[in-house]
């Protein structure tokens, strides 16, 4: 797993590792069932705290992209098919967020805007 840390990046570095592996788990890079790093190896891995990579690897059980076996480590959850298409409506619904602030700024109107839309969708 190659995990990208920016020190000059405005997000805390714990939301960095979770992005980043919920990003590479919804993209089929990590398997079900595959092990993630040992929290202790990551963070020696990144050079970070082991607290760090502890957060991170908690937001990720809560979201459910991760269980944890005690003695044995961290694995990609089994995949929820409406919890994988929740954080992508996600993605989808920002992107177009900024989109619309575009438009508004550039006094293109609704219908312009739908128009362009289902061009695009349609390509």
């Amino acid at each position: 797993m190659n995990l990208i840390i920016s020190n000059s990046s405005g997000r805390p570095i714990y939301e960095q590792i979770t992005a980043q592996i919920k990003n590479s788990i919804l993209n089929g890079e990590l398997q079900e069932g595959e092990a993630l790093p040992s929290m202790r190896a990551l963070a020696k891995d990144l050079r970070i705290s082991v607290i760090t990579t502890k957060r991170a690897y908690e937001d990720l059980e809560r979201d459910g992209f991760v269980v944890t076996v005690a003695g044995k480590g961290c694995f990609v959850a089994p995949k929820n098919l409406e919890l994988m298409r929740e954080e992508q409506r996600k993605k989808v619904e920002g992107a177009l967020q900024c989109a619309v602030d575009q438009a508004k700024a550039a006094s293109i109107d609704l219908e312009e805007l739908k128009e362009m839309l289902s061009l695009l969708y349609e390509e």
